[in-house]
């Protein structure tokens, strides 16, 4: 869940702690029907099925928060039946799964532009979110129709339209013009299918998050690649910037950790 007004924790509790919310670019649903002899579409739709598992998984973990990259906006160039053929497995998948999803406590929210959904999509987004939107076990963000760049851009011009002030330009303003306004910064963003592509995704808010890829393929990704995920997440010391104590001369670091 997301947890309003909470202080800002500890070095020692930040690298301690597991990701509290976690990204995902899911990628390779083509690739897994083409191993199969199985139209494209096959795979996005056991793309779609495999959200609630790896939902869970995640919970296991203590994952409060996460955030699965569904359609970009570069997305729309793809050939007009793959895209129409997402559309419909969306909505599907909506209008299928949210009841699930509202039992089990996970509050739905829309992440990206929703001008260019079609009137039936949108309502089901709509309605998704209302009926989640009290739930607080876990935060099913879906940037659908997302991209950084354009939601950064929309920022500016929001900023610019609502009259800010030059000195009232700070990062926690920019922020709140943000499609994930109310969420916290992602701790680790997880690409399937060995990719290692920022892919335009959430580009202002992974300042410092954790990358992690594996070769497994989105519809494939289970329990044992989410443990695999935790636990590199885990070895990792997180320093925002700062010094560790045990880094006694801040000449031995050449990244911009020790520069910042």
């Amino acid at each position: 869940m997301v947890v309003q007004g909470r202080s800002q924790p500890s070095k020692q509790d930040r690298e301690l702690r597991g990701p509290k919310h976690v990204a995902i670019i899911m990628d390779g649903n083509g690739r897994w029907a083409t191993q199969k002899g199985l139209p494209r579409l096959a795979g996005h739709r056991a793309g779609v099925d495999n959200i609630i598992p790896v939902l869970e998984a995640l919970s296991g973990h203590g994952v409060d928060v996460v955030t699965i990259y569904a359609f970009s906006t570069e997305n729309w160039t793809r050939p007009k039946n793959e895209v129409d053929g997402l559309m419909t497995i969306l909505q599907d998948a909506l209008e299928r799964q949210t009841q699930a999803l509202h039992e089990r406590g996970v509050k739905v929210v829309h992440v990206g532009r929703a001008d260019r959904l079609g009137d039936d999509l949108r309502d089901a987004v709509d309605k998704a979110c209302r009926l989640t939107k009290a739930n607080r076990r876990m935060t099913l963000a879906v940037a659908f129709d997302y991209g950084g760049r354009s939601e950064i851009l929309e920022a500016v011009r929001g900023m610019i339209s609502d009259g800010v002030p030059v000195d009232g330009v700070t990062e926690e303003s920019f922020g709140r013009y943000l499609y994930t306004s109310e969420l916290p910064d992602p701790d680790l963003i997880i690409r399937t299918a060995g990719e290692l592509r920022l892919s335009n995704f959430l580009l202002w808010q992974a300042a410092y998050s954790e990358y992690y890829s594996t070769r497994t393929l989105w519809p494939d990704l289970g329990a044992a690649d989410i443990k695999d995920a935790i636990e590199a997440f885990n070895r990792r010391r997180r320093r925002f910037g700062a010094l560790d104590s045990d880094d006694h001369y801040a000449g031995l670091d050449s990244g911009p950790d020790a520069e910042e």
